[in-house]
């Protein structure tokens, strides 16, 4: 077995006056450590599409998730969906990628835009066998997989997208391609390249999209370990051991917190160079001490981080007001949700004599709401997080 691990991320946007999309994406992990995939388009618009692809994703995914055959779901699928009056079938095109072990993919196809492939900063033409399942053409391919392997599953409002005005016939496939490779060159995490794609979609429709759009976007990482240390510990005699446990983590280290970076500098023996340069009005300045990755101000700082996080697991609106930007919170922002795979939260319980102040609006119950709150986003997002309190 491999170290890779996928990162998950999607998004949508409604036909333009719907209130529910008609693509649906369900994500369905094996028993196995398998990870199954599924982007389901549901005929037209509106809540019949809707019914359709939530039916189609959530069947299959959960189907292929315990084992069963693509023969046995697509059969299942044809005898479940219910008939359109209007058209006579039951209908939603499906993509599936089934993740085994994160070793190979099975990437599945009917009638929805081919998936793209990307490998080495490129786009790759995978091989696939075609085959027939109840009168269905099915494209079916198996790769074997590498670090930063990145597949795009798209609903056909994205290759639709512009068509009568941007471009004649809508955006192609390649064009597709050719925008998304300098993102995926520079690394962005998959939600975040998922964002970017349909947010240019819906700038071609003129914010007005003709059809229901989406993708999903997966990408092979290895292990990525952070380590956040917030707040010293509740009892001065566990100092030591908490700094001590955090510097043997591997990965990178953060350290949040004015009287933590002063107390983590004296245990290091290194200065702590604080910084008066506000990068941004609203969030603190940055220090600096040798051997920590990033040293930020404490509960200001991790609130924003909570709130982009917030974000990016619901609609990711505010991506870029912290993708590679430079102050704390998007430094932080940027470690946890495009570079993590694993993250490790040290907790101290010390009250901070300067929190209770009736004139400010922190106290130890904020501070603790707000790791519970990021945590909880983290995990949302594919993270695999640990908390420890001290």
């Amino acid at each position: 077995m491999n170290d890779l691990c996928p990162d998950i991320g999607f998004k949508s946007v409604n036909h333009v006056g719907e209130q529910l999309c008609g693509d649906h994406v369900d994500i369905a992990p094996g028993e196995d450590g398998s990870v199954v995939i599924v982007l389901a388009d549901g005929l037209g618009s509106g809540v019949k599409a809707s019914i359709l692809s939530t039916l189609t994703s959530k069947i299959i995914s959960t189907m292929m998730a315990e084992g069963m055959s693509l023969e046995e779901c697509v059969s299942t699928i044809a005898k479940t969906l219910p008939i359109c009056n209007k058209r006579g079938v039951a209908y939603s095109t499906f993509t599936i990628v089934h993740l085994n072990t994160n070793e190979t993919a099975d990437i599945i196809q009917y009638d929805n835009p081919k998936v793209v492939m990307i490998r080495n900063g490129v786009n790759y033409d995978y091989s696939y066998e075609e085959l027939i399942i109840d009168d269905k053409k099915i494209y079916k391919s198996t790769i074997e997989l590498v670090k930063d392997d990145t597949f795009v599953l798209m609903s056909d409002g994205c290759t639709h997208a512009g068509v009568g005005s941007t471009f004649s016939f809508g955006w192609s496939r390649e064009g597709i391609t050719e925008y998304l490779l300098p993102y995926v060159r520079q690394g962005y995490s998959a939600k975040n390249l998922a964002s970017m794609l349909v947010d240019e979609c819906n700038r071609l429709y003129n914010n007005s999209p003709g059809d229901d759009t989406t993708t999903c976007v997966i990408r092979l990482k290895k292990r990525n370990y952070v380590n956040v240390l917030f707040g010293p510990p509740e009892n001065k005699e566990d100092e030591n051991r908490m700094f001590r446990r955090f510097f043997e983590e591997k990965g990178k280290h953060v350290v949040c917190g004015g009287t933590t970076s002063s107390l983590v500098a004296a245990y290091l023996g290194k200065q702590l160079e604080v910084s008066l340069d506000f990068v941004r009005s609203d969030i603190p300045p940055i220090a600096r001490i040798e051997g920590v990755d990033i040293v930020t101000e404490g509960v200001i700082t991790i609130n924003k981080v909570s709130e982009y996080a917030r974000d990016m697991i619901e609609d990711n609106l505010l991506y870029e007001d912290w993708i590679k930007k430079e102050d704390g919170a998007s430094l932080i922002s940027n470690l946890l949700f495009e570079e993590a795979t694993d993250i490790n939260f040290y907790i101290g319980r010390a009250i901070n004599p300067a929190h209770q102040n009736p004139n400010l609006p922190i106290n130890f119950n904020i501070k603790m709401n707000l790791v519970k709150e990021l945590s909880e986003s983290l995990k949302q997002m594919g993270k695999k997080v640990k908390v420890r309190y001290y």
